[in-house]
């Protein structure tokens, strides 16, 4: 059997000034070693927790060493055995999804097929992807605008922005006024041919992200992601009862026993499962079927690098409820694209799936052992770490 004997976690640092956001400086890697000399590469989030997830990486290895890493369901069942908050703890699904992520990608090596293959073969060759992180220092409306329609002439046929600034929670009539004009700006920029969608972050209470709706409508958004605060299922039912547009979710739900709430209240239009954190390709696809039973299409989270990339888009071309894929990946900094050899181009508003053994990409570990840090100071200087840059400002 290929018997695990390394689970290492590496983190990623290199800044830049042009980054889009501050989680885009980092990296958080897992690379799974089997006795034969078998490697396999996953990436998990890489937001203010990145020590955290290092060190339960850590644990993981001590689990996961001398284990089969084909046995994909035992081993995870293991990890669930041996960490007694796994499935209500983020770092604990999230270290594991990067490392259930490399054994995929060692297993597709080791049979000499892409993933896509042994998760039932391909629905589509190509995958439609929308652009985020291009907004980056738009705070006028003529600034979103400008900055769409370069997004547009680059071939995407779908983009997603936050347009809500600085506010939180509670939004009064002077956010919401703004934050209509810059959906505005962006929609007769774009015209009516290309998807835009709403990134709310899960900021609001229901009222706020009602009355914010209410003002959004008339430019007729794909979805509004996260409209209220993930934890508020009650004032979510009251965004559903209230409003006509679309609710994209799913980042911030980590096991299947929370999803199918969502699912049978009908409190979801996408699902926005990310690979990343709900337990990697082997709970993403339960997630997808999920869904597919309550008639709801995926489009997956990613808002991190391109191993993490790779994988999600080997699910999204292998299941048949696929909808649109998120992508940064003209936004990355180049370092992110160069990790992978620039291998996943958007071209049309679609990556080609990758059809090499495992996720389809070829790492490149020269670049790794440049920038790989030990564990790092995180701070927080000022403004939001979960917003893309510079988009906070006054109208």
């Amino acid at each position: 059997m290929p018997e695990i004997s390394e689970v290492e976690p590496i983190i990623l640092y290199n800044p830049r000034p042009d980054d889009p956001a501050p989680w885009a400086s980092y990296m958080v890697l897992v690379r799974v070693v089997t006795k034969d000399g078998g490697v396999g590469w996953g990436e998990t989030l890489s937001s203010i927790r990145v020590n955290a997830l290092v060190q339960l990486i850590k644990v993981l290895s001590s689990v996961m060493r001398g284990r089969d890493v084909f046995n994909l369901e035992g081993n995870r069942l293991e990890w669930y055995r041996q960490d007694f908050n796994m499935p209500v703890s983020l770092e604990s699904t999230a270290a594991y999804s990067a490392f259930d992520i490399a054994s995929w990608d060692i297993i597709g090596r080791e049979l000499g097929a892409p993933v896509h293959r042994l998760l039932g073969g391909l629905t589509r060759d190509r995958v439609r992807v929308y652009a985020n992180g291009w907004y980056s220092n738009a705070v006028k409306p003529e600034d979103f605008a400008e900055k769409a329609k370069e997004t547009v002439r680059r071939g995407y046929t779908a983009l997603k922005f936050d347009p809500f600034g600085p506010y939180f929670d509670m939004i009064d009539s002077a956010g919401i006024k703004d934050a209509a004009e810059r959906v505005k700006a962006v929609r007769e920029a774009v015209g009516d041919g290309v998807d835009i969608l709403i990134e709310a972050h899960g900021r609001f209470n229901a009222e706020s992200a009602i009355r914010a709706a209410w003002a959004l409508e008339p430019y007729n958004p794909l979805f509004m992601e996260e409209p209220v605060h993930p934890e508020d299922i009650e004032g979510l039912i009251r965004f559903r009862n209230s409003t006509r547009i679309r609710v994209a979710l799913g980042e911030r739900i980590i096991n299947k026993g929370y999803l199918i709430q969502y699912l049978k209240l009908s409190l979801v239009d996408y699902l926005q499962t990310d690979v990343g954190r709900f337990g990697g390709l082997t709970e993403a696809r339960k997630a997808s079927i999920m869904a597919e039973a309550f008639s709801v299409p995926m489009a997956f989270h990613n808002a991190n690098g391109p191993i993490l990339h790779a994988a999600t888009i080997q699910l999204d071309a292998s299941i048949p409820n696929f909808a649109v894929q998120e992508s940064f990946y003209d936004y990355w900094p180049q370092w992110k694209r160069d990790l992978v050899g620039d291998s996943m181009p958007v071209e049309n508003g679609y990556v080609k799936v990758p059809t090499k053994p495992g996720l389809g990409v070829d790492v490149n570990e020269k670049l790794i052992e440049r920038l790989r840090i030990n564990e790092t100071e995180i701070t927080i200087k000022g403004g939001l770490s979960w917003i893309v840059k510079g988009t906070t400002g006054g109208s």
